[in-house]
C-alpha cells in the first residue's frame, strides 16, 4: 500500500502541473520559473529539514552499498555515452545521474516509512546524493555552462551554491544534534513543503510543453537510463548488499532504494543549466511508469 500511495501521489501533482499548461496557466516561461523557484529557495529548505533530522551514525555499510550501486550505474551510462556515442560532457553527466540518481527524498522516505517500517535505510543513499553526487554535479554543470574553472571558481560555486549551502548545514544540525530557534525552522519547514509540488508541477508544464515522449529523438538515451535504473542498479545494490552481510530489512531497504525512479530535481537541474533537458524529463516519466512493478517484485522478494 505504501507504494501505491507514494507512485499515485507523485503521479496525481505531475497531472496538476500537465492540466496548468494545457490551460495556458502555465508558459515556458513561468514553468522555468517554478523550477527557478524551487532550485533557490524550496529546495534549499528542504534539504535543511530532512537532512538535520537523520541518524547517521551506524550507516556505514549501507553507504557504501547505495553508494557502489549509484556510482556503477553512473559509470556504465558515461561510459556508453562518452565512448561510443560521442556526447557533449553536459549532457553525458545530465544521463548519467539520471540512471543513478533515485527519487530518495521523496518516493524513499514514504516507501521507507510505509514498506520497510524504518526511515533510516534511505538515509545513506540521501546523504550520498546530496553531500557528494550533487555538488560534483552542479559544479561541472556549472563549468559546462563557461562559468568559469580553477579553484577560485570551485570555491565560489561551493560555497554560492544554494543546494550545497542546505545539505552541508543540514549534516551540521545532524551531527551536532542542534536545533534551530523556532522563528527560523518554522518558515523554512513552509518552504520545504512547497519543494516537491513545485518540482513535480514544472516537470509536468514541461511534459505538456515539450514533444510527446519518444518524439525528440533521445530514444536510445532514455532506454539505456531505464535498464540501468531499474534493473542494473538494484542488481548491483543486492550483490554488494549481500556481500557485505546486509540482510532482513536493511538489505531491502537498499535494495528498493536502487530500484526507485529517476528523482526529479535531475529535471530540475538539466532546466536550471539548459542541457539534456529532454533526456532528463524522459528517463524520469519512463522509470516512475516503470518502477512500481520492479519495486513490487523487489518487496515481495526480499520482503
Amino acid at each position: 500500500m505504501g507504494l501505491l500511495i507514494g507512485f499515485s501521489t507523485i503521479i496525481i501533482v505531475i497531472c496538476c502541473g500537465v492540466a496548468l499548461a494545457h490551460s495556458g496557466v502555465l508558459d515556458a516561461r513561468s514553468q522555468r520559473t517554478l523550477g527557478e523557484i524551487a532550485f533557490f529557495v524550496a529546495s534549499p529548505a528542504l534539504m535543511v529539514t530532512t537532512i538535520s533530522k537523520v541518524e547517521v551514525e551506524g550507516a556505514a555499510t549501507n553507504l557504501f552499498a547505495s553508494a557502489a550501486a549509484l556510482g556503477t550505474s553512473f559509470t556504465v551510462y558515461a561510459a556508453i555515452a562518452r565512448l561510443r556515442w560521442r556526447l557533449d560532457g553536459g549532457t553525458v553527466l545530465i544521463g548519467s545521474l539520471a540512471s543513478s540518481y533515485v527519487n530518495a527524498g521523496n518516493l524513499g522516505l514514504a516507501i521507507a516509512a510505509y514498506v520497510v517500517k524504518d526511515i533510516t535505510v534511505v538515509v545513506p543513499t540521501l546523504l550520498v546524493q546530496m553531500l557528494v553526487v550533487q555538488p560534483i554535479a552542479l559544479i561541472a554543470l556549472d563549468r559546462h555552462t563557461g562559468r568559469g574553472s580553477g579553484t577560485v571558481a570551485v570555491l565560489r560555486r561551493l560555497t554560492t551554491n544554494p543546494l550545497t549551502i542546505a545539505a552541508l548545514l543540514g549534516l551540521v544540525l545532524a551531527i551536532t544534534g542542534w536545533t534551530l530557534p523556532q522563528a527560523v525552522a518554522d518558515p523554512l519547514q513552509l518552504l520545504a513543503g512547497a519543494a516537491i509540488p513545485l518540482m513535480l508541477m514544472s516537470y509536468g508544464a514541461a511534459l505538456r510543453l515539450s514533444p510527446l515522449p519518444g518524439r525528440a529523438g533521445h530514444n536510445r538515451e532514455v532506454a539505456t537510463v531505464a535498464v540501468l535504473k531499474l534493473a542494473f542498479m538494484p542488481v548491483v545494490a543486492w550483490v554488494v548488499g549481500t556481500s557485505l552481510g546486509l540482510d532482513g530489512p536493511v538489505l531491502l531497504g537498499v535494495v528498493l532504494t536502487a530500484a526507485l525512479p529517476t528523482a526529479q530535481n535531475i529535471f530540475l537541474h538539466a532546466t536550471r543549466y539548459r542541457v539534456g533537458e529532454d533526456v532528463a524529463r524522459e528517463s524520469i516519466l519512463l522509470t516512475t511508469l516503470c518502477s512500481l512493478p520492479i519495486a513490487l517484485l523487489v518487496a515481495v522478494l526480499l520482503g
